[in-house]
C-alpha cells in the first residue's frame, strides 16, 4: 500500500458511555495528532445507548473536526463495527474500546503492518510473551480457556481473538465482513476465523492492557454466546 495520502478510520463502538466518552476521545485525538502521520478520523459508533452518550458524541463532533459519529437503533458491537467499516472509504479501518484499556502505543505498529508490512489484518494480543496485562483472575481464566478452545476446534494461528484493538485494510473489510453473521461480541472471533479460512495472514502486536472494572460485558453470557458461535462456525464454511 502506498503511504501517500493513506486514510485511516478509528472506530469507537459505544453503549451507555457518557461518563468516559469525552475524556477518552480527547486522549485519543491528542495521541493521533502526535503519532499518526496519515489522514485520520475518529468515528464514534453509538449502538442504541439509553443515556446521554449520543448527545456527548454530537458535541464532540461539533468541537473536534476529526471526530464524527453514527447512531444505530439496535444494540450490538458487531453491528456497530459492521456499519462503520462497510460505510468507510478509508484505506485502513480500525477499532478500539472506549475505555482505552489497550495502551495506545500499540496503535502505530498495528497500522504500519497494513500500510507497509503487506498484511491485511492486524490485531492486538494480550497473550504474546511481551504483553503486559493487568486483570482479575476470573477474566484471565475465561480468556485463556476461550482461546484454547478456539485452538482445539480450528487449529488457528492467532493467539487472542477478543482484544478490542484491531485493524483491517479496505480489501479485507469488503471480503470478510459480509461473511460474518454475528452482531455482538463474537463478531471479532468470527471475523478472524473467516480471515484464516480465506488465507489471510494475521499480524499480532503485543500490548499493554489494563482491565476496565466498569466494563458493560456480562462475562458468563458472553462466554455462552461465544461457544455457540464457535460451534456454528466450526460446522459452516464461508
Amino acid at each position: 500500500m502506498s503511504e501517500e495520502k493513506v486514510t485511516v478510520d478509528v472506530v469507537i463502538p459505544v453503549y451507555n458511555e457518557e461518563g468516559v466518552l469525552e475524556q477518552s476521545i480527547s486522549t485519543l485525538v491528542a495521541f493521533l495528532h502526535a503519532r499518526c502521520p496519515y489522514d485520520w478520523r475518529v468515528v464514534i459508533a453509538d449502538n442504541a445507548s439509553t443515556d446521554r452518550t449520543l448527545e456527548v458524541a454530537k458535541r464532540l463532533s461539533e468541537r473536534i473536526p476529526e471526530v464524527e459519529f453514527i447512531h444505530l437503533d439496535e444494540k450490538g458491537r458487531g453491528r456497530a463495527l459492521r456499519r462503520a467499516w462497510m460505510e468507510s472509504e478509508a484505506d485502513v479501518v480500525s477499532y478500539m474500546d472506549v475505555d482505552l484499556s489497550t495502551n495506545l502505543e500499540a496503535f502505530p505498529p498495528l497500522i504500519e503492518a497494513l500500510i507497509s508490512g503487506g498484511y491485511h489484518l492486524a490485531i492486538g494480543s494480550r497473550l504474546q510473551r511481551e504483553s503486559v496485562i493487568t486483570r482479575q483472575l476470573k477474566r484471565e481464566i475465561f480468556s485463556r480457556g476461550y482461546n484454547l478452545l478456539i485452538k482445539l476446534l480450528f487449529f488457528n494461528k492467532f493467539s487472542d481473538a477478543q482484544c478490542g484493538f484491531k485493524a483491517l485494510t479496505r480489501q479485507a473489510v469488503r471480503e470478510l465482513v459480509p461473511l460474518v453473521k454475528d452482531q455482538g461480541w463474537f463478531f471479532d472471533t468470527e471475523l478472524l476465523l473467516r480471515a484464516e479460512q480465506k488465507g489471510y495472514e494475521i499480524f499480532e502486536v503485543p500490548v499493554e492492557w489494563i482491565e476496565d472494572l466498569d466494563s458493560r460485558v456480562n462475562v458468563l453470557q458472553t462466554a455462552l454466546d461465544d461457544v455457540k458461535g464457535l460451534i456454528r462456525v466450526r460446522f459452516t464454511r464461508s
